[in-house]
Formats: structure tokens, sequence, C-alpha cells
């Protein structure tokens, strides 16, 4: 017995030190920071704290220690680097950092090699791939998703261009990149971006040069994205140079509300250089842990500093690495490391690389951490498959009186902008169209409360240089004045009417286009724009596709489209103006159905109806009579068959419609002048040979060409007025195409010519100023004021009313009645004649098979076909009077002691005429069927 208790108790021992050396006490972690930056002190208290905190809970590591080995790198790549290549040699299962993105890049090649997991919640490059570094894990949203909620602010006010001002490393451009990429998928751009040199070694001398030349720029929506040394150097020179009024706008990254959070309450200076700024945090939801642990931080960090959203992902980031590590070993997984053969290789000075080792187990370490599940003090924390967190979110943050944080809003990559928390919205169906996008009221710069445009003209003393053709015709639009650079017309006056309703001056020069001898090509015009010749054009400029694509216009001021005019001449009234309402086919057609219809009712009702009957020139008078006389109701003879009636009602509702058209429209022609021309548009223009004129600059040559497909050498080039009617009156064209507005000006004092048909284009005139021009949107807005409260107008009235003639006197004529326009009535008709005679001679038929077969019983039949015809025919032309002849074949084939009339008068009366009253029921009946 005793000997059995002392193998249990020497198997135990032995066990026990199995165990011990299988699974150390101690598991080492490493954290890489600069420890005199605000997050690096944040964050070295928060690993501090949570390193206790799992290290007084045996449930987590079984009863093992968790050691977080800090290195300060004071901000130094070269110290980030040995700190690395120490903790490699000392076994170390993980890394928290490091602090920039710089020697992330650079420490990631390390630990791919050594299969040690980077854990990083500051190092947020968008660019730090896991495809690139498989052994690097972002531990807080990366920067791909602050700057998808910086551009959906820039839209959500309207601005249209910002000016980036960064630290010019790794994570500094590469942030600006991600928000210069979500900028252009809201049609907006990054106009300039102002690249500082990295926050260790800029001066205030280096921010001073670049806000000078930011000052001078047009756009006021300005972002800063970097460190807060230098972000704060950057605000404070603003503020001296007068940066931070009204009409800035400015933005920062997480870096201030970082900086607000750790160091208030904040002195006067910093303060008063930050207020109205907007700025982003981290968003963390509420809960009871994190409560929790904000009221232990005073203790925590003694007071020294502020707790900020860092300081909880640094916390839960020592978590992640403690679960991950209980996870591996429960798996039964061993701490192990084996010597890097690449490195056997590399020998002398001394350097110990030997003593860097892999992890064995790194890999499956790794995928431990990625398979982190949990609720932290940051909120949920889980990993999608591109290893970015779930639901990234953000606190948007107006920086009001004291530096106190105001927030106005949230965002998240799952429903935009809101003033809802993120974590009510997740129970929701995603929705983030424009009108669900929300943010409370903001104080800007210089405490204003109305919203920035967001742009000024640039502040250099240039004025704007804005193009105007220099027309030679039709000068009410535009025209410059002799021997000066001035300019008036319609276009003019419109132009600034909508400049003073402004809110802001604009300093211009009109420069007029154009040589003086003919009048400028206006996509010329245009080009000069895009080339940067001028900043605006001002004047008679259509608004077509291909310009749209070159230049952004403005509201349309005046309607335009193409219009065909041409000589045309009145039709004065005649003794045979009562033949103009139809066409001749449609009067020959018209009198055809009437005597087709007149013969069809013949036909029907000529066996039947005596007035029908008669001799041949009665009957064809009769057919005539009756079929004239329906045009005006007036027919005396009855109907009496079934077909016959319903040919004639649908008939006469073909004529009543026929003759209400005629009606109206000799009225028209009696009452209203009409004009005659042969071109009638555009389609006549396309289908002829003939010569078309337009005018020189228009792009009605382009459009006559390329989309009309009208050879170029059928159009002729016209320069003025005088020019189209010289070329109207003597045909050397047959008619002008141009815009509307121009053909009104020359018809009110050209009565003789006449616009053809309709606009074939719909488009408008507006001014042109380059892409993405705010000038054009404030344009636009004044425009549709001036239209709104009648200036407009007046201007209209002032420049293009004439009282001469005016285009609208000259009515095109009204067209023909076509026989297109009553096809579908005649149609009906024909089809219901067609199908009432075909009724009537299949029931002729059977008739005459049924008295072919009696005749032939009586008498000898004839096989001639002839004879056959004619008998069919005179069966055809037989006077139907069925009660006689019926009663006749009765009265023989009835018994004899029918007719004994005179044994039994009134009895045999009776039957008799019952008979008769049978008779005459049944041939009524067949009758019907006629």
């Amino acid at each position: 017995m005793n000997l059995w208790w002392l193998v249990s108790i020497f198997s135990f021992c032995i066990g026990t030190a199995i165990q011990g050396a299988l699974k150390p006490e101690v598991l080492n972690v490493g954290a890489i920071f600069s420890f005199g930056t605000v997050n690096g002190q944040v964050s070295r208290i928060a690993m501090k704290a949570a390193q206790d905190d799992i290290n007084s809970d045996p449930r987590v590591l079984g009863g093992r220690k968790l050691s977080i080995t800090m290195h300060d790198a004071k901000f130094n790549g070269f110290l980030s680097i040995m700190g690395a290549l120490q903790f490699m040699e000392t076994d170390t299962l993980a890394i928290v950092g490091p602090q920039s993105a710089v020697m992330a890049h650079v420490l990631s090649h390390l630990a791919n090699e050594l299969q040690v997991p980077l854990l990083s919640f500051t190092a947020l490059d968008p660019t730090l791939s896991p495809l690139q570094y498989p052994f690097f894990v972002q531990t807080a949203p990366n920067d791909l998703y602050l700057m998808s909620a910086i551009a959906e602010m820039v839209s959500y006010f309207g601005w249209g261009e910002v000016i980036a001002i960064f630290n010019d490393d790794d994570q500094g451009r590469n942030g600006v990149t991600a928000l210069g990429d979500k900028l252009a998928e809201i049609r907006c751009k990054i106009s300039y971006k102002s690249a500082l040199p990295p926050d260790q070694s800029v001066t205030e001398t280096d921010v001073r040069n670049e806000l000078v030349k930011v000052r001078m720029m047009e756009a006021r929506v300005i972002v800063v994205h970097g460190y807060s040394r230098t972000g704060l150097m950057v605000f404070d020179v603003a503020q001296r140079l007068g940066m931070m009024d009204s009409g800035y706008v400015w933005i920062a990254t997480t870096w201030l509300s970082t900086f607000i959070d750790s160091k208030s309450p904040l002195s006067l200076k910093t303060a008063k250089s930050i207020l109205g700024a907007l700025t982003l945090r981290q968003h963390t939801p509420d809960s009871k842990r994190r409560r929790d642990f904000v009221s232990r931080w005073n203790t925590l960090s003694n007071g020294s500093i502020g707790l900020n959203p860092y300081g909880l992902y640094a916390y839960d980031t020592v978590w992640m690495i403690a679960r991950a590590l209980k996870l591996f070993l429960d798996q039964g997984n061993t701490i192990s490391f084996s010597n890097d053969t690449k490195l056997n290789g590399l020998g002398g000075g001394t350097l110990n690389l030997g003593a860097l080792s892999i992890f064995d187990g790194g890999k499956k370490f790794l995928a431990n951490i990625l398979q982190t599940n949990m609720t932290g003090l940051s909120g949920p924390i889980h990993f999608n498959q591109d290893r970015s967190l779930l639901h990234p979110s953000y606190d948007i943050i107006n920086v009001i009186e004291h530096g106190y944080p105001h927030q106005i809003g949230y965002w998240s990559n799952y429903s935009g902008l809101s003033v809802v928390p993120p974590e009510k919205l997740y129970r929701k169906p995603a929705n983030r169209s424009s009108s669900n996008q929300h943010l409370y009221s903001v104080v800007w710069p210089g405490g204003v409360t109305s919203k920035p445009r967001g742009w000024v003209f640039p502040n250099n003393g240039r004025q704007l240089r804005i193009g105007v053709p220099n027309r030679v015709s039709y000068r009410d639009f535009v025209f410059k004045v002799n021997g000066t650079d001035i300019v008036h017309g319609y276009c003019i006056d419109v132009f600034l009417a909508a400049v003073r309703l402004l809110p802001y001056a604009v300093p211009y020069k009109f420069i007029p286009y154009g040589d003086g001898h003919k009048n400028p090509t206006y996509s010329e015009l245009i080009n000069q724009i895009t080339t940067g010749v001028f900043d605006a054009a001002v004047g008679d400029i259509a608004i077509v596709t291909n310009r749209t694509k070159a230049v952004d216009f403005t509201q349309p001021y005046i309607e335009s489209g193409l219009v065909v005019v041409a000589p045309v001449r009145k039709l004065n009234s005649s003794a045979w103006a009562f033949l103009r309402p139809f066409t001749p086919l449609m009067w020959a057609v018209t009198g055809v159905f009437f005597l087709v219809v007149g013969t069809v009712v013949w036909i029907l009702e000529h066996r039947l109806n005596d007035e029908f009957r008669g001799p041949p020139r009665k009957q064809i008078v009769t057919v005539l009579w009756f079929s004239f006389s329906t045009m005006f109701f007036a027919h005396r003879e009855n109907t009496v068959s079934t077909l016959g009636r319903v040919v004639l009602i649908i008939w006469l509702f073909v004529v009543l419609i026929i003759t209400s058209s005629y009606t109206a429209s000799l009225t028209s022609i009696l009452t209203v002048q009409q004009l005659s021309s042969p071109i009638k548009g555009i389609d006549t223009l396309m289908t002829s040979n003939d010569r078309v004129g337009y005018q020189v600059g228009s792009f009605a040559e382009n459009y006559l060409i390329e989309e009309l497909s009208i050879p170029k050498s059928r159009l002729v080039a016209l320069g003025s007025p005088e020019e189209y009617a010289i070329a109207l009156e003597n045909r050397t064209v047959a008619a002008v195409v141009d815009e509307r507005p121009y053909i009104d000006l020359f018809l009110s004092d050209h009565c003789q010519f006449s616009v053809r048909g309709q606009e074939f284009t719909k488009s408008g005139w507006g001014f042109a100023f380059p892409r993405d021009s705010p000038l054009a949107i404030d344009m636009s807005t004044a425009i549709l004021t001036l239209s709104e409260n009648g200036e407009l107008q007046r201007i209209h009235d002032k420049w293009l009313r004439k009282k001469a003639c005016s285009s609208e006197s000259s009515q095109s004529d009204s067209e023909q009645l076509q026989i297109q326009s009553f096809r579908g009535l005649f149609l009906i008709c024909g089809i219901a004649c067609f199908l009432a005679l075909l009724a009537y001679f299949c029931l002729m038929l059977r008739q005459f098979k049924k008295y072919s077969a009696e005749e032939s019983a009586s008498s000898v039949p004839s096989s001639s076909r002839s004879a056959r015809l004619q008998t069919f025919l005179s069966f055809a032309d037989e006077k139907v009077d069925r009660t006689k002849s019926k009663l006749k074949r009765k009265r023989e084939d009835m018994p004899s002691n029918v007719y004994m009339i005179e044994a039994e008068p009134k009895n045999g009366s009776a039957r008799i005429n019952r008979d008769i009253s049978q008779e005459r029921e049944q041939y009524n009946n067949e009758t019907w069927l006629h």
C-alpha cells in the first residue's frame, strides 16, 4: 500500500513537471509605442490594466501569467526595429503595435518571417493589406472608413472641393489617397494636397508657407489628417492668419478628438484656435463594462491623462490576445520556437541573429485571433472575411466654446450619417438614401450657424476672365460696343441680374471672342474654357451634349430648339374653298364608299322591299339617291332586313364622323388665315435634295450632318438675317434651320416666311463654367430666382419683343384631312358590308338549292351551266312572297275534307284563317333571318 502511494506521488510530480515544461507559466507579449505621445500614454495605462485583469482571473489562462513588455520607440523608426528584434529574441508570442503605419510596413515583414502576430489599433493605413502582410492585424477600423465618413459629410453639406493637409508619410499619403477615391465616388475632388514634413520634423515655418498657399485658393473646405502635434500647429497658424473666421470649414480626423478627450480642459489659446472645427471619434457603444472602466481610469492614470477611444481598443487588444492564447492551449497546442534556416548563413559582427526563432504555432495562433467573437469595452469585436471589424462607426464632433466637444451625429458603414446611435440602426434594414442622412446643427468657424458656401474667389486679385461671343448678327442677344470692350444685350443683362443676386461679390471682366467679321464658332469658345483661356463663357450658348462633356452649364435662362423656316404663300378664299378640307384621295374614297354602301343595302333589300324594286333605271336611281341622301340623313327608303339595318347603322355613324370633321375643317379654312408651303418640316428636308441654310457658328451644322445624315454639300452657311431673306427669296435654299430665339427675331421683320413643323430638338441657353465649378450652381439658383420673380421675362421683353410682326401671327396651314385619319372607320364599315353580303349569299344559296330540288321534281332538269346561272339570277331577282306560296303548297298536301268549306263554312273558315296566320308567322321568322 505504501509502495502504491509512493508510485502515485512520484507519477504526479513527474506529470506536473512535464506539464510545466510543456505549458510555460509566463506568456510573453511585447508592445512597441512612443510613450511620449497622447496615444502612447493612454495605451500604456490601458494595456497594463488589461494585463492585471487577465492575470487576476485564473479562468482566462489557467493560472498562467501574461507578461507585456513595453518598448518605447520614441517616435523613431530605428528604435522600433530594434525593439521588435529584442522581442523576437525572447520568444515573444505576439506584439502590440507599432504605433505608426510607417513602422507597420517595415515590421510586418519581420512578423511574416517569424510568424509572430502583430496587432495595432493606431497604424490604420488602408494599404496594409492582409494579402501582403498576413500576420499584421488592425484591431480598430482603418482609415478607409474614416475617409468614407468625411466624404459623406462633404456630400451632405453640398461641397464639391476640399483641400487636404497631411504629414508626408505612409499613413498621411495613403489616407489622403483613400479620401480622394471616396470623394470621386460622389463627384467631389481634392483640389489641392498640402504635404507637410513628418510630425517630428515639421516646423511652424513649414505650416505657415503651406497655409499661405491655401488661403489664396478657391476651396474653403480643409481636411487635416495627421498627428496632434502637427494638427494643433496648423490650427494655431491658421487662427493667426485669419483662416478660422467665417467662410472656412475645417475637418480634422480622429487625432483632434483624441487630443480633446485626453487633454481637457484645453488652454484658452488652443480652444480658440479650434473653435468651429469638425472632427471624428471612433464610436464605442455605451455598456456597463465601459462605464466601470471609465470610472477606474482616474485611479489607473493618477489623473495624468484622460481616456480616449484608443485606450479602449488597447485594453480590448490585450484581451483578444489572451483569449486566443487560451483557445490555442486548450486545443492541445504547445508553445515552441525553432531556428530560422534563412539566418544560418549570416555571420560576422556582434548581431545575435541566431537568437531569432520562428513561432511554430504562429499560424494557428493567428487564426484564433481572427476568429475572435467577443464584446469588449469598444463594443462587439468580430472580423469580416477581409479582416475589417464588423460595423465600423464614428461619432461626429463639433468643437464649440472652450474646446467642448459637442456631438452632432454618427456615421456608420451600415447606415451612413444619422443622429441615432448606430447600434440601434443595426436592428433595422439598411437605408442610406439621402433623405435618411441627418446631422444636428453646427457652429462653424467664426461662430456662425449658417452653412459656409465652401469656396470663394481666389484671393489673388485676378478677375474672372469671361469670354463673350463677338457677334455680327442678331446683336440683340449680345454685342460689343464699337471701339470699346463694353458688351450689351439680352444675355449680358441676364448674367448681370443673376450676379447681383449672389450673396458675394464676383470680380469679372468680359473678353470679346471673335474677329468681328463673322460670328464665332461656339464650340471653339467652349474649348477655350477647358484650356484655361477663359474662366467662363456668357452669351447665346446652346446647351448640347458635346459641350456638356467639356464644361458645366447653368440652368437654362431661355428655351431653345432647332426649327425650320421657309417661304409661304397665303391661301385666299376661292370658289372651290369648300374642297380644301379633304385631300383628293379622301374625296374619292368617301364617294366610293357611298356607292358601295348603297349597292350593298340594295342587294340586301331587293327581294324583300318594294322600294328597292322596279325597272333597272328606277333601281339605279334608287341606289344613287339612297347612297348620297345618307350624307344628310335624308333617305326616304325604309330598310326591312336585319342585315340591311345593321349596315346602315354603321354607315350612318361613319357619315356622322366625316361630316363633323369636314364642318370643323371648313370653318377653320374660312375664318383663319391659311399659309401654304411645300416644306412641311424637317422630315420634308430629309427626304428631299433641296439645299438647307444654317447660321455660321451654330451647332445646327453638326446636328444636321451627324444626327440627320444630311450631306454637307446640301448645307449653305448664312451669316445674318438679311442673308436668310435673300437666300429664301432667291430659292438659293429651300429652308433655313436655326434656333428658335433667332428665328423669332428674324420673323418679326420678315412676315413672308414662317416656321414649318415643330421644333425637332429641345434645349436651352446657359452660361458655361469649368467642370465642377461651384459658381455654376449658385448662378443656376440665381437664374431660377429671376424666373420666379418675373425679372427674366422683363429682360426678355426689353430686348426681344418686336411689334412689327411676329412668328406667332404666321400660323402654319392646317393640314388637310387625310385618309389615314379615317382608315379605321372605313375598315369597320367595309368589314360590315362584306360580312352582311357573305351571310346573305350563303342564305340565298341554301334557298336556291331547295328551290332547284322542287323544280327538278316537277319538270325535266337542265344540265346547262348557263341555264342554271340564269335560273339562279331569276331566283335572286324574284320578289319574295312566301305567305302565298307556302299556303298554296300546304293546301295541296292537305286531305280533301279540309276544303269542305260549304258543308262547314264557319269551322272551315276558322281553320283556313288559322293556317294562314301560322304561315305568316313562319314567313316573318324567315324574313328576320334575311
